[in-house]
């Protein structure tokens, strides 16, 4: 069937892996000077591609195209890329890239002398029916295209008009493997500030920084300062305004893995998200009481499109965050709390031949106060957390809540004597936790999977621990 299968394909299955035009370096996630990702053999007869990120300079996404009568399918490098795309009517026109004075070789196990990407046959007619397009983000495809195509159009000053459809990643990856982790480049994400008190800083791994807390941040790490006012109990005084301020910083890192040995669909797959994640924030005040569900303040929306090389082959995956503030309170605390939070996260998802799709969700996070005064009986819990996605070419495949939280409760009791004097006395104490929960989504198919017939829930995670405690008398 696999022989039939590419046999229909005539004039034979070739996967062309397309570069972006018209893109700036944000959407890219590497250094400048990163190379196309080599392929080494297996003893199969598949390739392992290794997976890094993909070169800042858009001209050196390496194109590549599966070599006419290689069996299964060796990806090779060739000069093409998306000059445009019309997602409505999935037409697009593929056109040849610019010669470069020095092109960057990529290392193929079956390629002799004479066989390079100039003399492969997309050098003389660019694409065929069959042809599967893997493109970085690219014109009217922000979010990059993974499409097969169906029709071959005329040829114009632009390039070569296309008719496709959509396909899945296994035919593009067809039977090799990889497995590979990419850190996000911070200078990539872009930043939606959501109310007015937040400031952005990074430090790139290549040293250079931008923001207030630049200087100080950890290489490849992102941070977001929030200060601002929270809602107020409607009884409590001007001296008891309510606030909260803080930071959060993270440094993300994608993960992917296929396994395509099987020959029909992947064997196995892994697409998710990591990171190691820090945040210090400050309650103060008398915070209004909750109605209903707790009150969840975003505060900033953040989002990159990363693009990692997959051997040859670029993978757009795209992140999404939603940072906020969460208070759950009865209105009757006045809190001066503040709490550093430590730790990492990976949520993801997994799939095995006849297992299907599994839910991925660790953590590993440590607390501790840095201040604490409690007063008045009564109960407090607010979180800095974040909402997460992490998908392909624009689908959504895993969505996450991480969400580090300091939670505070005070019991106390009053007295009255007969002089009419009064005494108020309790014991407060405060925890730290996290809660983790998310799904998997049906766009996960897109592995070239069977499709999820439900989401799929990640399962909550949840951890508490206590962090101090103490007396209070008024």
């Amino acid at each position: 069937m696999r022989k039939l299968a590419r046999r229909l394909l005539l004039p034979g299955l070739a996967t062309l892996a397309l570069t972006a035009t018209g893109c700036s370096s944000a959407g890219h996630t590497a250094a400048a000077d990163a190379t196309p990702a080599p392929v080494a053999p297996i003893a199969d007869g598949s390739q392992r591609l290794d997976v890094t990120a993909a070169p800042q300079d858009a001209a050196a996404t390496a194109a590549v195209t599966r070599a006419e009568g290689a069996g299964k399918g060796t990806p090779v490098n060739s000069s093409l890329k998306v000059a445009s795309y019309d997602p409505v009517t999935r037409r697009a026109v593929i056109a040849a890239q610019p010669k470069r004075s020095s092109p960057i070789p990529t290392p193929s196990a079956d390629r002799s002398p004479d066989r390079s990407p100039d003399r492969s046959p997309a050098a003389d007619k660019p694409v065929a029916v069959g042809d599967v397009i893997a493109s970085a983000p690219a014109p009217g495809a922000p979010d990059g295209l993974l499409a097969k195509v169906t029709e071959v159009g005329r040829k114009t000053d632009r390039g070569t008009e296309v008719t496709t459809a959509p396909t899945t990643l296994s035919s593009a990856l067809n039977d090799d493997k990889a497995d590979g982790k990419v850190p996000v480049d911070p200078a990539s994400v872009k930043v939606e500030p959501l109310m007015k008190g937040v400031t952005l800083s990074w430090a790139k791994s290549q040293g250079a920084r931008f923001g207030p807390q630049g200087a100080k941040l950890p290489l490849g790490n992102l941070r977001l300062d929030l200060d601002a006012p929270i809602d107020t109990a409607p009884d409590a005084p001007v001296s008891a305004g309510a606030s909260v301020s803080g930071f959060v910083q993270l440094a993300p890192t994608v993960e992917f893995s296929y396994d395509g040995s099987q020959g029909a669909g992947p064997r196995s797959a892994f697409l998710g998200m990591s990171g190691d994640w820090s945040s210090q924030w400050s309650l103060k005040g008398h915070a209004a009481a909750s109605t209903g569900a707790p009150k969840r303040i975003p505060f900033a929306k953040l989002h990159s499109a990363p693009v990692i090389q997959v051997g040859p082959v670029p993978v757009v995956v795209n992140l999404d965050l939603t940072c906020y503030v969460q208070v759950e309170a009865d209105g009757r605390v006045t809190l001066d709390v503040r709490q550093d939070v430590k730790g990492d996260f990976r949520v993801g998802g997994s799939y095995a031949t006849g297992k299907g799709w599994s839910p991925v969700s660790t953590s590993n996070v440590h607390s501790s106060p840095v201040k604490a005064e409690v007063t008045a009986a009564g109960r407090v819990k607010s979180a800095l957390g974040a909402e997460a996605s992490v998908g392909l070419y624009g689908a959504v495949g895993v969505t996450a809540d991480f969400a580090p939280y300091l939670r505070g409760e005070a019991d106390g009791k009053a007295s009255a004597s007969t002089d009419g004097k009064t005494a108020v006395s309790g014991t407060w104490a405060l925890y730290g936790g996290f809660d983790l929960s998310g799904q998997l989504h049906l766009q996960l198919s897109l592995f070239g999977t069977p499709v999820l017939e439900r989401r799929i829930p990640l399962g909550a995670l949840n951890r508490e621990w206590p962090l101090t405690s103490g007396t209070f008398a008024g």
